[in-house]
C-alpha cells in the first residue's frame, strides 16, 4: 500500500513512529503494519496494535548480520504510543549551548548514543542521534546533535556512524558489538557501554569527577596533561 494511500490520521501516527524506529524506512513499516493487521490500516486497527506484534514484525526486517537489539524497549513503547495515536510521545531535545573550539582548554568531547530526549539508550548501531558535549572538570556543554537517518543506507554503517564522531575523544552507548567497537577505537574513540537507559547529566557529573581528579593515563593523554602516575615517573 502506497503511503500516499492512507488517510491523514494514520498517515501521521505511521509517520510519528517512524521518528524512533531507526533503520526503517517509512514505506517498510508501512509494509510490516499490513502484514500483521492487514489492508487497509485503519485507525482502529492501529488502535488495537500490541507491542508483540510490532516487535515480531521489526524483527523480521533485522539483517542476519546486524549486531546487538536493534531497538530497545523505550523506542518500541514510543512507536506503539505515537501508532495509538499519542502525540507528543518523545522527551524534547535540549538546547545547544553556545560554544566556540578552545573556549574550554583541556576538555573532552563526549558523544552518547541517543534515542529520547538527553538519556544514553542507544544501540550504537541504531541509535536514532548522538549527543555531543564538551567536558571540562566543571563545565559540560551540549555542542551538537548528530542525526543518523543519513547514515543507515550507507554500505559500512558501523564505519559511517565511527566517522561521525572522528572529532570525539568518547563514547558512551547502551550497548554496542565487538566489530562495531573495534570500528569506533580505530576512529580514535574510546566506547563505554552504560547500560540501564542513564540520564546523559548522570553519566557526565560521573565523568567531570574523574576529571577533577587523577584520570587515568589514556583519559589524560586525551586532556592533552599527564596523569599523576605519569608526572611520578618523569621527576625521576
Amino acid at each position: 500500500m502506497p503511503t500516499e494511500m492512507l488517510d491523514r490520521e494514520c498517515a501521521l501516527r505511521i509517520a510519528l513512529a517512524r521518528r524512533v524506529l531507526p533503520g526503517i524506512e517509512l514505506a517498510r513499516l508501512v509494509e510490516i503494519l499490513i502484514s500483521r493487521l492487514g489492508a487497509p490500516i485503519t485507525v482502529k486497527a492501529l488502535d488495537g496494535l500490541s507491542a508483540d506484534h510490532l516487535k515480531e514484525g521489526l524483527e523480521r526486517t533485522r539483517p542476519a548480520d546486524a549486531e546487538g537489539p536493534p531497538w530497545d524497549e523505550r523506542g518500541l513503547g514510543m512507536a506503539l504510543r505515537y501508532l495509538h495515536g499519542e502525540r507528543e510521545v518523545e522527551p524534547p531535545l535540549p538546547p545547544l549551548a553556545p560554544y566556540s573550539e578552545g573556549d574550554l582548554p583541556g576538555s573532552l568531547r563526549v558523544a552518547l548514543a541517543s534515542n529520547s530526549g538527553e538519556r544514553v539508550d542507544g544501540h550504537f548501531g541504531s541509535c536514532v542521534r548522538f549527543l555531543i558535549y564538551q567536558v571540562s572538570g566543571d563545565t559540560a556543554l551540549l555542542v551538537d546533535i548528530r542525526p543518523t537517518a543519513q547514515l543507515d543506507k550507507a554500505p559500512e554503517r558501523n564505519a559511517a556512524r565511527a566517522g561521525l564522531l572522528g572529532d570525539c575523544h568518547l563514547l558512551y552507548v547502551e550497548s554496542i558489538g565487538g566489530p562495531a567497537a573495534a570500528r569506533v577505537i580505530r576512529a580514535g574513540v574510546h566506547p563505554i557501554k552504560r547500560p540501564g537507559g542513564v540520564h546523559a547529566r548522570e553519566i557526565l557529573e560521573e565523568l567531570q569527577t574523574v576529571l577533577r581528579g587523577s584520570p587515568p593515563p589514556w583519559l589524560a593523554r586525551a586532556m592533552g596533561r599527564e596523569a599523576a602516575t605519569l608526572e611520578r615517573f618523569a621527576a625521576l
